[in-house]
């Protein structure tokens, strides 16, 4: 069985390097043919929304937009239930794609055979 990555960004605009760091790592391995769920917490929440990641910038990185439709074209996104409730954002505000699951959900992805899980 082939490897997978479960990759959970808890930066947004907060840091901006770490953040980009995981959309990049993330549409990367997808680009290897690795599948990806990309779960987003903390600031990078807010990334759910439509418009969001277009306002992201860094220096010298790929635009977050382009790194986030390439996530949703070929692998999962999840906005974490807690995260989003602290921040009033619910499914029906979310890019279409976009699912919202807790963290039975997350450890039940990252335990899974063959998945290596990496924190940002």
């Amino acid at each position: 069985m082939a490897r997978s990555l479960v990759i959970k960004v808890t930066a947004g605009a907060d840091a901006p390097e770490r953040c980009n760091q995981a959309f990049t790592v993330a549409a990367a391995a997808l680009a290897s043919g690795v599948p990806v769920s990309l779960w987003l917490t903390g600031e990078s929440s807010w990334f759910a929304l439509p418009g969001r990641a277009k306002e992201f910038t860094l220096a010298e990185a790929a635009p977050l937009e382009d790194l986030l439709d390439a996530v949703l074209a070929a692998g999962r996104v999840t906005l974490c239930t807690q995260c989003a409730a602290r921040r009033g954002i619910t499914v029906d505000d979310v890019i279409d794609g976009v699912r919202i699951a807790g963290a039975s959900t997350f450890v039940e992805e990252a335990l899974g055979e063959g998945v290596q899980a990496l924190i940002y």
